[in-house]
């Protein structure tokens, strides 16, 4: 059959798709400005059609309607990593978070350890050839569409064209809903004089010729904006934004002295606002691909003067970091945060760097300030970086360089960079902890 056949005779509306979901299965979608919103809602709105529907998925940008109480007994969300959305259903005992490291995910969905019922992804029209571009997000997407027993799919004629592991077949489509709205945008964050210091601290750490990964947010915009006078910066990230759209526009980010993908910013995940969006439309610079690739150990040591930027809630005396929890409660997930620091600390040119960047006090609901540099992680924190992974560790203070350091020397760093109101109560609890003078 003709792919225009298949193109025109799989339309229906999201109504009708989602009408393919039955009770007892796994539904999971693809993520943040990739999220297929048409038919997430529909599938609420047709809720009392199902019992014990697992839904799955990483950040949503969405309402997550199908976590509230009101339909615990038609879903379950069973998710990769918690964010505001969701993390409420987990506490109310609805919902829960599966530990996974991100370049494990497509593996996983191959090889039925997390088994997809239905996927359902946003997509743009069919080319020439009956292909659509899946555009913004392909991280673990790609995979779920090639896993999913059926697959239902958002046709936005408003998703830019990528290239790279973007192409999916109409054939592979079972249903497809056209739409035309607008990507979610999310809005460039304010930088304060705090993520500005950051920024600058870690700037220091980067050498001409670098290949850089880091997130979305104030902190990695900041350091994008403290890198203009660098030369022949590369990408490879897990996630970019507008920043990195600057420093191309600025001829600091090119990528030319990359070892692996030279010339091509390599990515797995886009998220920003419509100035990203049309960036990426068409760009043959923008390189898609999934996160067993992106995340993957032996791809990251392969890139030369790697340096991976991310961020914690906690850090203890020792170095344990706490990047996806506050005590026993569930506030986000590992991501690649592990991925690429393994990755860069083990980079095969022995000039890799891995940095946990963070303010150094975070402020409590009553406005309080704590610091995160602490003798003892919270109760029930589970540690996301071990203290034999750890390398940097900066704030707007300065800079700790733990590896090949000692427990004390660790822990006088990391109070050299706690904020300056508690230095003297973290020096009498390094006195408690280690018997010693600071």
């Amino acid at each position: 059959m003709d792919w225009k056949e298949i193109y025109e005779n799989r339309q229906c509306s999201a109504e009708e798709a989602v009408k393919l979901i039955k009770s007892g299965d796994r539904v999971a979608f693809s993520q943040m400005a990739g999220e297929p919103a048409v038919l997430v809602d529909a599938m609420v709105v047709n809720a009392c059609s199902y019992r014990n529907v697992t839904i799955s998925h990483m950040t949503t940008l969405g309402e997550g309607l199908y976590t509230h109480p009101e339909y615990k007994e038609n879903f379950r969300w069973e998710g990769w990593f918690a964010d505001y959305t969701t993390k409420e259903c987990i506490i109310q005992g609805h919902g829960d978070f599966m530990p996974v490291y991100f370049h494990e995910m497509p593996r996983m969905m191959r090889n039925g350890l997390i088994p997809i019922d239905v996927f359902m992804v946003m997509v743009a029209p069919p080319d020439e050839r009956g292909y659509c571009s899946m555009g913004v997000t392909v991280d673990y997407a790609y995979q779920g569409v090639k896993s999913g027993k059926v697959v239902l799919a958002e046709v936005n004629d408003q998703m830019p064209i990528t290239y790279g592991e973007t192409s999916i077949h109409v054939s592979e489509l079972d249903k497809m809903v056209l739409t035309s709205h607008p990507l979610t945008e999310l809005a460039r964050p304010k930088i304060g004089p705090v993520e500005e210091a950051i920024g600058r601290n870690c700037a220091t750490l980067i050498e001409d010729g670098s290949t850089i990964q880091l997130g979305i947010g104030a902190i990695p915009d900041a350091l994008l904006s403290q890198l203009k006078n660098k030369k022949h910066l590369g990408i490879h990230s897990g996630m970019i934004s507008d920043g990195v759209v600057d420093l191309v526009e600025a001829g600091v980010i090119d990528c030319s002295e990359k070892s692996i993908d030279k010339g091509k910013i390599v990515v797995a995940v886009l998220m920003g606002t419509k100035h990203l969006y049309d960036f990426i439309n068409k760009n043959p610079m923008i390189e898609m691909r999934t996160a067993d690739y992106v995340h993957s150990l032996n791809v990251i040591s392969q890139n030369s003067k790697f340096v991976a930027i991310n961020s914690c809630i906690q850090v203890d005396f020792m170095g344990q970091v706490v990047s996806d929890c506050m005590g026993v409660k569930q506030f986000s997930g590992v991501g690649g945060q592990m991925d690429f620091m393994r990755g860069a600390t083990e980079a095969l040119d022995g000039k890799g760097k891995a940095i946990i960047a963070m303010s150094s006090t975070a402020v409590k609901k009553d406005g309080t300030l704590i610091s995160k540099i602490v003798p003892f992680i919270d109760y029930g924190a589970a540690i996301t970086v071990s203290r034999y992974d750890v390398d940097y560790i900066v704030t707007e203070y300065g800079i700790a360089s733990l590896k090949g350091k000692n427990l004390k020397d660790r822990a006088r760093q990391l109070i050299n960079i706690a904020h300056t109101d508690v230095r003297e109560e973290l020096k009498v609890a390094f006195k408690e902890r280690f018997n010693a003078e600071f």
